[in-house]
């Protein structure tokens, strides 16, 4: 029996390091109702940089209509202290939320896409083809001023007014995106609902097309199945996790999408696996709990709550 298990353990080839994007502070707070005190993102940014997270999600540039978490955006950039070595980016959905990221000097910028055409059209009210055509303004200035731009991908697996989404429109997608110049593009489980067999086949058909280098996983957990498909995305070769400090987060276009997955599980897992992230997990279990005790309420982590003990 050992040394059956030494055989499969030696079968399974992961990542020896996994970069891991924190999109906590954007993703994770535009989706908590009212606004939130610009002292509480500022802090947050900084511990998490502290904690040893290299990539970091740090505001949007979208409209104060549509968004109003995010209205304090430029506000959040000019007061986070930059650590050396970390990326600081931000969404900009259009040229003036480009501009005003710039202003700001964000190291990287993101856009997104979805892979539904419904949920295309009931997000951002155009199709997927209109969608990636508005892109091209912010693609090019991007690439005027050396600025990386990474692409999200949302509904991979799922959408909530379409069902299941074949892995052939993520393909399609993810290949418009990657010839648009995005360097880094993040398949996103959107509502959750994907499992590791799932995981697999679309990771499959996209890494036919794609380098595996250039891609990263976005999983909510829904239903309880975020790590699990992490893991079958390790096994398939892909070295960069998103997540979300405390499990923040949701999908206000998805009925009952939690949030995404937390940093802190993801973190525990990936120290379990032997798997080297540079984030110490202490320090960000810290600042999960200073960011959610200032909201008034518990963390969505496992994780956090077997430390606390709640």
């Amino acid at each position: 029996m050992q040394m059956q298990m030494q055989r499969m353990e030696n079968s399974v080839s992961l990542p020896a390091k996994v970069k891991m994007v924190e999109v906590g502070p954007r993703d994770g707070l535009q989706n908590e109702p009212g606004q939130i005190n610009t002292q509480i993102k500022i802090e947050l940014i900084n511990r998490l940089a502290n904690a040893g997270i290299s990539a970091i999600e740090a505001a949007s540039f979208v409209s104060p209509k549509w968004v109003p978490q995010m209205a304090d955006s430029a506000e959040v950039m000019q007061q986070i202290e930059r650590k050396p070595g970390v990326i600081y980016s931000a969404l900009t959905p259009n040229l003036k939320g480009f501009e005003s990221a710039i202003a700001c000097q964000v190291d990287e910028v993101a856009i997104f896409a979805a892979a539904s055409e419904q949920f295309s059209q009931k997000n951002i009210n155009c199709s997927i083809e209109e969608s990636l055509q508005r892109f091209e303004p912010i693609m090019d200035a991007a690439k005027a001023r050396g600025i990386p731009v990474r692409g999200y991908i949302s509904c991979v697996m799922g959408c909530p007014y379409q069902g299941e989404v074949e892995p052939g429109a993520v393909v399609s997608v993810a290949k418009s995106l990657a010839a648009m110049g995005c360097h880094e593009i993040s398949l996103g489980d959107t509502i959750g609902v994907g499992t590791p067999r799932q995981t697999k086949a679309m990771l499959e058909a996209v890494a036919g097309e794609l380098s595996v280098e250039q891609l990263a996983v976005h999983f909510h957990d829904t239903y309880g199945q975020a790590l699990a498909n992490i893991y079958a995305a390790l096994e398939m070769g892909v070295a960069v996790v998103d997540s979300s400090i405390a499990g923040l987060g949701g999908c206000p276009y998805a009925k009952g999408a939690s949030g995404n997955v937390a940093s802190e599980d993801v973190l525990y897992m990936l120290n379990g696996l032997g798997v080297d992230t540079g984030v110490d997990l202490e320090k960000l279990l810290d600042a999960g709990n200073h960011v959610m005790q200032a909201l008034g309420r518990r963390s969505n982590s496992k994780v956090a709550a077997a430390m606390a003990g709640y």
